[in-house]
């Protein structure tokens, strides 16, 4: 970022960068509260009456965390953004500064965490691909129960919570419970990350749309509901491609075979907006291998159409090549 940041640090902030994606351990804040699986077992045996302190002994009293429903708190799903914490929305820091507790994904630049009060209490909820990550319905219960006990609850998470952040999922379950719950919606990596290299996901000369997809589904709908690869390639839409890293060769693979040009530009892009940004320009037929040349991996975004022409990076010699194949 140059120049002075719009939210200038607050007095200890503390900054943690995970190290998952490279077969790390992502970093915990400095007041995180994170779960062992005896914890996990125990708060969902009791049906999320449990909930551990930092010493490991019950908060409060013995009794039971879930009962009071006369004091009813209410749970912020809170987008944090692709990275870069200036691109952080007004609504989201003001509500950050109303929580009591904050449970944290795990690609949530930590930077955010500054505009929390000092007192707030920090849980790690990490998700990742390829990562142990915490069960959903674990997340889920913790913020039931949170704010049953009358807790401001926010639920922090990167990017979006509606654009595959499974926000949809946590609001049916939360109104499903009475439990009060507000989105606060934030820039998604699937544009910011390209708006980074210059790259407009729409143009009234070469793109008409835009179609964000994700690469991974769940495991029961995996098989049964696929990608239609075939309505993709013939869209007339950029595709930006999400979770997608793992199987890349499969994707050019079947967009190829749908009938899209192995010579249609392809960005790949690690940590959006972010200083440790790393980007790739290729074309559909050579993706798999440019990133595993490059070393790119998750998380990183996946563009393809003719928009990335007009990416401000890569080798001249890559931005040449594609302009020759137009």
């Amino acid at each position: 970022m140059n120049g002075k940041p719009i939210f200038p640090p607050l007095q200890g902030a503390h900054s943690v960068a995970s190290e998952c994606h490279s077969g790390g351990t992502p970093l915990p804040h400095p007041r995180s509260l994170s779960l062992g699986k005896r914890d996990e077992n125990r708060f969902l045996a009791e049906g999320g009456g449990f909930l551990p302190s930092p010493s490991g002994r019950r908060a409060g009293d013995e009794g039971s965390f879930c009962i009071d429903k006369n004091q009813q708190g209410k749970v912020w799903l809170i987008g944090a953004g692709p990275g870069d914490v200036e691109l952080l929305t007004l609504k989201a820091v003001r509500a950050l500064g109303e929580a009591d507790i904050a449970l944290v994904d795990d690609l949530v630049n930590r930077e955010v965490l500054q505009f929390l009060r000092p007192d707030v209490r920090i849980i790690e909820v990490g998700k990742r691909g390829g990562c142990k990550s915490t069960p959903q319905a674990f997340i889920e219960r913790q913020m039931i129960c949170y704010a049953r006990l009358g807790h401001t609850v926010v639920r922090i998470k990167g990017g979006d919570p509606f654009v595959f952040g499974r926000g949809g999922e946590e609001v049916e379950t939360l109104r499903r419970e009475g439990i009060a719950v507000e989105v606060v919606n934030g820039i998604t990596s699937g544009l910011a990350a390209p708006a980074s290299l210059g790259i407009p996901v729409t143009h009234r000369d070469c793109a008409r749309g835009v179609t964000l997809i994700t690469g991974h589904t769940s495991h029961e709908n995996a098989d049964r509901n696929p990608p239609n690869w075939d309505a993709l390639a013939h869209s007339g839409t950029t595709l930006v491609i999400y979770m997608g890293m793992s199987h890349l060769a499969e994707i050019s693979a079947s967009l190829r075979a749908a009938g899209m040009d192995g010579n249609t530009p392809v960005a790949l892009i690690q940590n959006g907006t972010l200083a440790t940004e790393r980007s790739v320009i290729t074309s559909l037929s050579s993706a798999a291998e440019a990133a595993g040349k490059s070393g790119i991996g998750s998380p990183a975004i996946i563009v393809v159409g003719d928009v990335v022409r007009f990416a401000n990076r890569g080798s001249a010699q890559e931005l040449q090549h594609l302009r020759r194949v137009a």
